[in-house]
């Protein structure tokens, strides 16, 4: 593990290891290439705060001035997506459209305390899908626009992403609007049916904005990090947190519910990743189920072998990726199957066809895939 890694490691961890963190400091840390980490691996905050406690030991004036920059826009970003969530919310309550909230702000202030405790992009919500355009209909009239075409398009080519994306274009606010948790070809941990009856209340800007359960969020954390194959510190923290802040979880049953949705191994992948990079204790339930996975213990240290490399996480990650998700061969081959047949908007990028001709991208996607793949070998 290099020593930049190291340090972010330990400035990551639910309950950072300051004396540790001096002696790195103090026998010397190239801080570019930490900032650099800390920018790729989402977890600038965390760093910011354990700097801080160490009084900004040994750190050149350019990297904490660099830093210092970073938490201003950083938490005015925080407060305008806050801001964004507040309106949202009372615009959704007012037309009757049941929504909940999670990840960005509503995350940062359940796991990190604050809105600014945590590095986030956007706004996620979901809503029933039938009631999807309706909330689009919301979203726009917030003065957003979908940088994914119209509707039509995005449904034609985007809706087995179960989720779209809307930017304002003037500061660059943006929602991500889902009506699942991942896409349509992989199961996932949480289901939208599961998160209706029983949504906690979390007050943002002085509105009470409804958010995953505690148990929900747990499965939510795991699909997501798992989907993402962990590539970033950030969503290992995230879990790490999440078995710190919440010791009283039934985490047994988590697994159970996870695993009767064809996904248990990522709870299990969650916990030994923050066990791994994060040392955050395994919950006992949990503990003899990853010492008895092959596939856990192999992917955990693929994943966090690499991470200890000290080289940025990658921009992209692999097409085939959320297919860890995953816990049976045979629906690793049905997902990547459906992946293959279903059109996408680089398919229409690639061969602009008139929208009566759209139906033909099923039978041409898997010629380009092929061409794609050959032009690569060769």
């Amino acid at each position: 593990m290099t020593p930049e890694f190291q340090f972010l490691c330990l400035a990551a961890r639910p309950r950072p290891e300051l004396t540790r963190l001096r002696e790195l400091l103090r026998k010397g840390i190239d801080h570019q290439a930490l900032m650099r980490l800390a920018e790729g691996h989402g977890v600038r905050p965390s760093l910011l705060d354990c700097l801080g406690e160490l009084s900004w030991e040994t750190v050149p004036d350019d990297a904490k001035a660099d830093l210092e920059r970073f938490r201003q826009s950083h938490l005015l970003k925080s407060l305008t997506l806050a801001g964004e969530l507040h309106r949202l919310a009372a615009t959704l309550s007012d037309r009757s459209i049941p929504f909940v909230a999670f990840k960005g702000p509503t995350l940062a202030l359940a796991l990190y305390g604050g809105l600014a405790g945590r590095e986030y992009n956007d706004v996620d919500v979901i809503v029933q899908q039938r009631r999807i355009d309706a909330a689009e209909d919301v979203i726009g009239s917030m003065g957003y626009a979908s940088p994914q075409g119209d509707r039509t398009f995005r449904r034609a080519f985007l809706a087995a992403q179960r989720q779209y994306a809307f930017v304002r274009v003037d500061d660059g606010a943006a929602f991500d609007l889902h009506w699942e948790f991942c896409g349509a070809h992989v199961p996932f941990p949480l289901a939208p049916d599961e998160i209706w009856d029983d949504p906690a209340l979390l007050s943002v800007g002085g509105r009470d904005v409804p958010v995953l359960s505690a148990p929900n969020l747990a499965l939510l954390l795991a699909g997501h990090g798992t989907k993402e194959n962990w590539a970033m510190l950030k969503w290992v923290n995230d879990f790490a947190r999440m078995i710190d802040r919440h010791p009283a979880l039934d985490w047994g049953a988590l697994h159970a519910r996870a695993q009767a949705r064809g996904c248990g191994g990522a709870v299990l992948l969650g916990c030994a990743m923050a066990e791994e990079l994060l040392d955050a204790a395994v919950p006992q339930a949990l503990a003899p189920l990853i010492a008895d996975s092959d596939r856990v213990r192999k992917r955990t240290a693929v994943m966090a072998g690499t991470m200890r490399l000290g080289l940025p996480p990658p921009t992209q990650v692999e097409h085939f990726a959320d297919l860890l998700l995953c816990d049976r061969p045979i629906d690793r081959v049905r997902g990547a199957l459906k992946l293959v047949f279903t059109p996408t908007a680089g398919d229409y990028e690639a061969m602009r066809l008139p929208p009566a001709l759209w139906s033909a991208y099923y039978a041409s996607r898997p010629c380009r895939l092929a061409f794609r793949t050959a032009a690569r070998r060769a």
